[in-house]
């Protein structure tokens, strides 16, 4: 009885072992990764603060801007997709929201109005913050920038994804019927690029948008793909940057994860349009606007 107790120990040993060789490995690529992808902005303050936030003892509310970037135009590229999160720990809630692309506004930087997804080719993931910043009125501490392309190679890494499509479209050579929709990674940056057909504009696109994320996200967790990490880990650095180091990361992970299970959705949406020397601006509603910029700066408690 012994010698089996001894041959059991033995083969948990080794098992435990050869599972923390795999964490340290695993912890080793994530690390590697998230040293790949940092892109510094600049050690700034935004304005609305008065110093750095605090992610560590005090737990300050944070936010921060997600852009979507589509680098296939000669010109530097435009954010086709900006979402702003503000995350509040104490409160553990997490609000969402959509800026059209289309939107007429101030660009930080260059002294006139534009698009605001012209931010990004005329300054960068810098100039996109200043200029959400000063539309929001709110700090923005954090960015990540994807490459639009990024879909397909990460997609197609964890098997494709699922969305519910609410109604039917055709667009570059591919159908969209209704109902649940199982596609690869080509098909679904058709999916969420597709604008001009949909009843409802850039608000719908903005909807596919997230259903691709969040899908993303639920196949991302799965089991079959923890094992495809180091293709992912490689799609990612092609294709993602941001201004988290990877201590700070480990930190928002531990401190901030629970507010992000409880996402409100806000919304501009009660804007008008403005034809200027025959280009499309989407103009938003002034008191909509402000409502946006109270609720957002309760929530960080500024």
């Amino acid at each position: 009885m012994k010698n089996v107790w001894k041959w059991l120990i033995s083969i948990v040993l080794v098992l435990c072992g050869g599972s923390l060789i795999l964490l340290v490995k695993v912890y080793g690529d994530i690390k590697s990764t998230a040293d790949e992808i940092y892109t510094p902005i600049g050690e700034r303050v935004p304005d609305i603060r008065t110093e750095p936030v605090d992610i560590t003892v005090k737990k300050e509310p944070i936010s921060a801007l997600i852009l979507g970037v589509d680098e296939r135009d000669s010109d530097g590229g435009r954010s086709d997709t900006m979402i702003v999160l503000t995350v509040n720990p104490s409160l553990e809630t997490t609000k969402m929201i959509s800026i059209p692309r289309d939107t007429y506004t101030e660009i930080i930087g260059k002294g006139f109005k534009d698009k605001i997804n012209h931010a990004y080719s005329f300054g960068g993931m810098e100039m996109s913050v200043k200029t959400v910043e000063n539309l929001l009125n709110i700090p923005i501490d954090y960015v990540v920038k994807v490459n639009m392309e990024s879909f397909v190679d990460i997609i197609d890494i964890i098997g494709g994804i699922t969305v519910l499509n609410t109604f039917a479209f055709n667009y570059d050579g591919e159908n969209f019927p209704t109902g649940k929709l199982e596609m690869d990674g080509d098909k679904s940056l058709k999916y969420v690029r597709m604008r001009y057909d949909d009843p409802s504009g850039d608000f719908g696109r903005q909807n596919r948008q997230k259903q691709v994320i969040q899908g993303v996200i639920q196949e991302s967790l799965s089991l079959n793909t923890i094992w495809n990490y180091k293709s992912i880990f490689k799609a990612i650095e092609k294709n993602i940057e941001l201004n988290v180091v990877f201590e700070d990361f480990l930190r928002i992970r531990k401190n901030y994860g629970d507010s992000l299970k409880q996402i409100e959705q806000l919304y501009i949406s009660n804007g008008s349009s403005m034809m200027k020397n025959q280009i499309y601006y989407y103009l938003p509603n002034e008191s909509e606007l402000q409502d946006i910029q109270q609720n957002l700066q309760e929530h960080m408690e500024i």
